[in-house]
């Protein structure tokens, strides 16, 4: 069999492995990229929207798997690749910056900082690259978290200044215009003025995720931003009692209201596990991100467990995804990484309806 018949074999079974997101073949999606065959040796390249993907080792086995069972294949390498796609920017700002995640909540203490923060981490660890804002203005806390001491950023050319970096994270936070240990007291026009800033005059350079830790509640500071920032999608936490969900339910109206794509609900403080017990303990009762969801039709995309060493992390700046991979909440919050991504893998498909073309180049 000459190696040009082998690789239209090969597409035709590829063709039968679909991206479960996507719900289209990966041929047809473009993922499948230079291929070489010698000698019944085949090698080829599955190039995927985000390195964050769920479902990355299940498509490269469901490869494997098919194209060994092909006659004439004596071996297959399947090398998982990722180019992480660019939302559609309405407005010129930000233009190195693929994708904006805006990390929101109707009401303060459902942990949204740290649900912003081991997302961005998560997001990193995959092999992103990932920014965080911190425009949580009145209660910017996300240095602390991080280990990041509050100094003034350095400032460059044309009085744009660069953001901390920490733990292979870009981060621009309000704490950093304060003294250390002094408030940030401010009225509506100057809030504006320094979201402007965060907007317009940081170098964050090329980014493939921008992550924004969103002040609680639904203010001048969350419609400055959804309405100036070409947000990609926003992510909304919630706790699982009545009331958290309320509130929870103002943000996911304020996002629909200003066109922004909900990705999900993400239930913080979901469960809790015991030392010695595999049973899950619904302190706060359950089921209340999922209600939440099904109530306006979005995805449910994560139950973040609560771990002690969660609280201790955020106070030591280490998160735990950095002290404790292992740790259930890690796991939780690298699933979570996994869902945004590929939700707004979804977005971005629906925005572009062009469909891909395999180029049959074969080694001659």
């Amino acid at each position: 069999m000459s190696d040009q018949a082998l690789q239209e074999k090969i597409i035709a079974a590829l063709k039968t492995v679909e991206d479960p997101d996507l719900h289209k073949d990966i041929v047809s999606l473009g993922f499948v990229k230079n291929m070489k065959i010698e000698n019944g040796t085949v090698s080829y390249d599955v190039e995927l929207t985000t390195p964050a993907c769920p479902v990355k080792e299940q498509l490269k086995a469901e490869c494997e798997t098919k194209t060994k069972a092909i006659d004439g294949v004596a071996s297959v390498s399947v090398n998982m690749t990722a180019v992480v796609r660019a939302s559609e920017h309405s407005q010129p700002i930000l233009t190195g910056v693929k994708n904006i995640i805006a990390v929101a909540s109707g009401k303060g203490g459902v942990g949204k900082s740290t649900v912003a923060t081991n997302l961005a981490i998560a997001l990193q660890l995959s092999g992103a690259k990932v920014g965080l804002m911190d425009a949580d203005i009145y209660g910017p806390s996300i240095p602390q978290m991080l280990g990041i001491p509050i100094s003034s950023p350095r400032v460059g050319e044309e009085n744009k200044f660069f953001p901390h970096e920490k733990y292979g994270l870009k981060v621009v936070s309000a704490a950093f215009l304060t003294k250390q240990g002094q408030p940030l007291m401010l009225r509506g026009p100057m809030l504006g003025g320094i979201i402007q800033q965060f907007l317009q005059n940081v170098e964050w350079g090329e980014l493939d995720y921008l992550v924004i830790d969103l002040p609680p509640g639904t203010g001048d500071v969350q419609l400055t931003l959804t309405q100036r920032a070409p947000i990609s999608g926003a992510v909304v936490v919630t706790t699982p009692q009545e009331v958290s969900m309320i509130d929870a339910d103002k943000g996911v109206k304020m996002f629909q209201q200003v066109k922004v794509p909900l990705l999900g609900i993400v239930e913080n403080m979901s469960y809790f596990v015991c030392d010695g017990c595999d049973k899950k303990h619904h302190i706060f009762k359950s089921g209340g991100g999922k209600t939440l969801a099904d109530t306006f039709k979005i995805p449910f995309i994560g139950e973040i467990p609560i771990i002690p060493e969660v609280v201790t992390g955020g106070d030591s700046g280490v998160p735990i995804l950095l002290s404790n991979p292992e740790s259930p909440a890690s796991v939780a919050y690298t699933q979570l990484a996994g869902q945004v991504a590929a939700q707004l893998s979804i977005q971005q498909a629906k925005e572009d309806k062009a469909e891909a073309t395999f180029d049959l180049a074969w080694k001659e």
